[in-house]
């Protein structure tokens, strides 16, 4: 047991982490939350696509007041390190308190959204709690392209105002975000007749931070796909003559890519030449990170391939087409200091046989920007030869700075810790620009407590601001009653 504070909130946080809900594989999270509304004796309903919705009667003497719904999703990404034997679809996470922070070993955390999750649950719990009629809505698998809420009904909910608690900065209300768009791209390889004869070895990237692909693209942080591809060219100009078996890097399109590999045949007089190379790139790179990943390793070791390497024509390809593909923001917003308006995301490698798959994501809170994004990088798979395939995308959210929900929320954290936030916006993608188009008029904000790191390992969750962020939302809900 945690045994921290608000006890409630960690308590179903707790629970929910012992249950594995990768994106797309949330039924047994879900069947979870219909057990706790069960157990309180509350009505709610699960969608088709498996979204959940609890109906909670008002406190006695609010019955009058509008519905508020409180939204959060129940799946998390699943990201660990390389030496990590964590099963997703089988263990729980293993989770532990370093002062003030709450981490997971080896893995991600899931506070990503489970904490905004126990958040909603553990109003249920709360007798001191005052409140309208509340929708507590759970949607699943945001992770992978938001397509829960994607498939939310127009009737699923009834109220019209919203508190998304998705959000990862203390004592912030955000009320915008990026919209968001993937475009992978497939390229066909051809390889060697017979087997090279020489020995194989595997080229690391690794000791990256990673993180998540909107919400900590600003910091400029090590891509490991970028660095490996700059390795394999730093040992081609070098002479080193190499015959490359596999690439691959990355595992999710929303997560900055930690941990990159390739492996490749080479003659063994030329190996203490190539690792003076990855040598100098590791040194480079350490210097171009210096604060962000002083981490970074670059290493090469002996390995073994399954496939024979890739023909002399179809590694010039792809090793040209890699280089080319971008990564990072593109240009920041003119209205709100320090937002990235547009970025793209080179997130994930995957070597087959006789194809080569590259994922990367765009997001920008100008549609005109993100289809310009999006077409850039479809422009340099085409170019290579790429059968490129684009999702269709979801919408950013449009920040109302009149919005009377972002009022009250103002109002609230101001008596509560006397300051009066000003809104932000995100380049993360949240639910709420979904929502906003499936209902339309809905008053929206986004709140949540202080998580560092999503999307990666080193994700962890601020003791105290989950403390600062449930006592506002208990104010909230009393003010909005």
């Amino acid at each position: 047991m945690l045994n921290l504070e608000p006890k409630k909130v960690w308590e179903y946080f707790e629970a929910l982490s012992r249950i594995p809900r990768p994106s797309g594989h949330e039924k047994a999270a879900a069947n979870w939350v219909i057990s706790v509304a069960k157990t309180h004796g509350l009505e709610w309903e699960q969608a088709p696509v498996g979204n959940v919705v609890i109906r909670v009667p008002a406190t006695p003497g609010h019955e009058k007041a509008p519905v508020t719904v409180l939204q959060g999703h129940l799946d998390m990404v699943c990201e660990k390190n390389s030496g990590s034997a964590h099963n997703f679809m089988k263990d729980p996470l293993a989770l532990r308190v370093e002062g003030n922070l709450v981490k997971a070993t080896g893995t991600t955390l899931g506070a990503d959204n489970g904490i905004g999750v126990a958040m909603s649950l553990a109003l249920l719990d709360d007798s001191q709690s005052v409140h309208g009629p509340l929708e507590l809505l759970f949607t699943v698998d945001e992770e992978r392209g938001l397509n829960g809420v994607n498939g939310l009904g127009h009737n699923f909910v009834t109220g019209r105002r919203l508190l998304n608690m998705d959000t990862e900065e203390d004592g912030s209300i955000y009320v915008g975000c990026a919209g968001g768009q993937d475009t992978a791209m497939t390229l066909r390889v051809a390889r060697a007749k017979g087997a090279d004869e020489r020995p194989a070895f595997k080229l690391s990237v690794t000791g990256l931070r990673g993180g998540h692909s909107g919400g900590d693209i600003h910091e400029g942080r090590g891509n490991a796909n970028r660095i490996l591809v700059r390795t394999l060219q730093a040992m081609e100009r070098r002479g080193i003559a190499f015959a490359l078996a596999a690439i691959d890097g990355g595992s999710k399109r929303n997560a900055i890519p930690r941990e990159a590999f390739a492996v490749f045949h080479l003659d063994k007089d030329r190996l203490g030449a190539a690792k003076d190379a990855a040598a100098e790139m590791q040194a480079a790179a350490r210097a171009e990170l210096k604060g962000l990943d002083d981490a970074v390793a670059i290493a090469i070791e002996p390995a073994k391939t399954d496939f024979p390497p890739l023909s002399a024509a179809s590694q010039v390809k792809l090793l040209t087409f890699l280089a080319a593909v971008p990564h990072g923001y593109l240009a920041f917003s003119r209205d709100i200091k320090g937002l990235v308006e547009t970025s793209t995301n080179f997130a994930i490698i995957t070597t087959f046989k006789g194809k080569v798959e590259v994922w990367t994501s765009q997001r920008s809170s100008v549609m005109s920007q993100l289809a310009w994004a999006a077409d850039w990088v479809a422009s340099i798979g085409r170019l290579a030869g790429a059968k490129v395939v684009q999702s269709d995308g979801y919408p950013g959210w449009k920040p109302n700075l009149e919005s009377p929900i972002l009022k009250a929320a103002q109002a609230t954290f101001k008596r509560v810790h006397g300051v009066e936030p000003e809104p932000k916006a995100i380049h993360a993608g949240l639910e709420c620009g979904i929502i906003g188009d499936k209902y339309p008029g809905m008053d929206m904000i986004s709140i949540g407590p202080e998580i560092r790191n999503a999307h990666s390992p080193d994700e962890e969750v601020h003791v105290d601001s989950v403390q600062k962020t449930y006592k506002v939302l208990v104010e909230l809900l009393k003010d909005l009653a």
